[in-house]
C-alpha cells in the first residue's frame, strides 16, 4: 500500500543571512517547512581559507572527542579555495585531538607537500588526491578507521532504510569491493574514486568508511551518521530481522535529511560544543589565511 506523504516535514534552503523558521507550507495545507540558515560565504580568499582551516580543525576534534581516530590511521581533507589542485590534510601521526591549523599540510595531486614540513600520510595521499581529482564538487573528504564503520564493512554489503538517518545514506553510497591491504597503490586509490561515483559516501570492505561534502562541516557529519548507520544496522540484525522503510519513504526522507543543507547544518552542533569545551580551535589568525606558493 502506497504511503501518504502529505504531512511529511521538509527542509527549505533559505536566502543567505536567512534565519530559521518553522512555518506553514501554503501550497500543501497540513505540511510544514523548515527554513534552513546558509553556509557562510565570503568576498575575499583569505577569509575562506581561514574558516575551512578552523572546520578543518574542529573536524578533527569532534572525531577525537567521538571516538572515531584510530592511533595513527585516518585523515581528513579540504580542497583550497583559491588552488582547488591543492588540499589541506593532517600531518601523519598526530592525534586529532591536537592539531591545529598550524599543522595542517597542503598538498598537490602529485604528493608534493606544498606548504607544511611534517610528514605526510601515503595513504592520505593516494585516496584523497584521486577523490578530489574526480569530484570537483567535493569540498572536503572524510576517512577514518572507526570502530562501526570498520566491523559493518567486514559484512560487504550497504547500509539498509531502517532508520530515519539512514535514508540519508538511502541510493546514495557504495561499497568498494575486496581488500588489498594498506593503501599505498594510486591505482586502488583511482578505483575508490571511480567507486564513489557521484554518491556521498563508500563502505570499504575489511577498511572503513569514506565520505565526501560540498564543505567540511557537511563531510564530516555524514561520517559520524554513517558510522551511527552502521551501529544501527549491527544492533538491528543482531537483535532480529529489521523493517525496512518502504522506498518511497526512503527517498523522499533522503531529499531531506540526506540534502547538502542538512549535513552542514547538522554538524553545526558538535562544532558549537567542541570550540566551547576547546577554544583554541578559533586561534586562526591572519596568517593562516594567506598563502604563498
Amino acid at each position: 500500500m502506497a504511503s501518504d506523504n502529505s504531512n511529511i516535514k521538509a527542509f527549505q534552503e533559505s536566502a543567505a543571512g536567512e534565519k530559521i523558521a518553522f512555518t506553514k507550507d501554503a501550497s500543501h495545507p497540513g505540511r510544514f517547512v523548515f527554513t534552513m540558515p546558509q553556509p557562510p560565504t565570503f568576498t575575499n580568499v583569505e577569509d575562506e581559507r581561514r574558516h575551512l582551516k578552523q572546520r578543518l580543525v574542529a573536524a578533527y576534534r569532534v572525531f577525537s572527542k567521538l571516538g572515531l581516530d584510530e592511533g595513527i590511521a585516518g585523515h581528513l581533507t579540504c580542497r583550497d579555495p583559491e588552488y582547488p589542485e591543492l588540499f589541506w590534510v593532517n600531518p601523519f601521526g598526530k592525534s586529532f585531538s591536537c592539531i591545529t591549523a598550524k599543522d595542517l599540510l597542503l598538498v598537490d595531486h602529485s604528493g608534493n607537500v606544498v606548504k607544511g614540513h611534517s610528514p605526510l600520510n601515503a595513504a592520505a595521499f593516494v585516496i584523497h588526491s584521486k577523490i578530489h581529482a574526480a569530484r570537483p564538487d567535493a569540498v572536503a573528504a572524510c576517512h577514518s578507521h572507526s570502530l562501526h564503520g570498520k566491523a559493518f564493512s567486514s559484512l560487504a554489503k550497504p547500509i539498509l532504510p531502517i532508520t530515519q538517518d539512514a535514508c540519508m545514506f538511502y541510493n546514495d553510497h557504495a561499497l568498494f569491493p575486496g581488500f588489498n591491504g594498506v593503501v599505498a597503490d594510486e591505482a586502488e586509490g583511482e578505483r575508490m574514486a571511480e567507486t564513489l561515483a557521484g554518491h556521498k559516501a563508500l563502505i570499504l570492505q575489511n577498511h572503513g568508511l569514506l565520505t565526501v561534502g560540498g564543505s567540511v562541516d557537511e563531510a564530516a557529519f555524514w561520517f559520524i551518521a554513517l558510522d551511527r548507520s552502521c551501529q544501527a544496522q549491527l544492533l538491528a540484525e543482531a537483535a532480529g530481522t529489521p523493517i525496512c522503510i518502504s522506498d518511497e519513504v526512503a527517498r523522499d526522507s533522503h531529499r531531506t535529511v540526506g540534502s547538502a543543507i542538512s549535513g552542514w547544518f547538522n554538524f553545526q552542533p558538535y562544532y558549537e560544543r567542541t570550540i566551547r569545551e576547546q577554544p583554541d580551535i578559533l586561534d586562526v589568525d591572519e596568517e593562516d589565511g594567506k598563502l604563498v606558493l
